[in-house]
């Protein structure tokens, strides 16, 4: 029993690691992005999409984007939920990113 337990608890955490914008809506992403990010990425770097197209991008995985919406859910104290922030990832990886899952 405790093997099975094991197994499934391994194999639910490798689904995870491997596609962590699983299921999230990127049309309500964009809706949010379009709400808070732009205007953010507005003041600080004058055009928003700059910051997704710059040939040195920091960021380099689905997983990666998750983590710097989250980043950027908490500076901008926009309460987004879990699901909210990877809705917005999976718009931004949909548009500008295309990173494979």
């Amino acid at each position: 029993m405790i093997v099975l337990f094991a197994a499934a608890a391994a194999g639910a955490l490798h689904a995870q690691a491997v596609d962590p914008l699983a299921g999230a809506d990127p049309a309500a992403g964009k809706a949010l992005a379009q709400k808070d990010c732009v205007s953010c990425h507005q003041q600080r770097f004058g055009d928003a999409a700059t910051i997704y197209t710059r040939a040195d991008r920091r960021v380099k995985s689905r997983a990666q984007l998750l983590a710097q919406v989250q980043y950027c859910n908490t500076q901008l104290n926009s309460n987004y939920f879990p699901e909210d922030e990877a809705n917005v990832a999976a718009f931004l990886d949909q548009q500008y990113y295309r990173f494979r899952p």
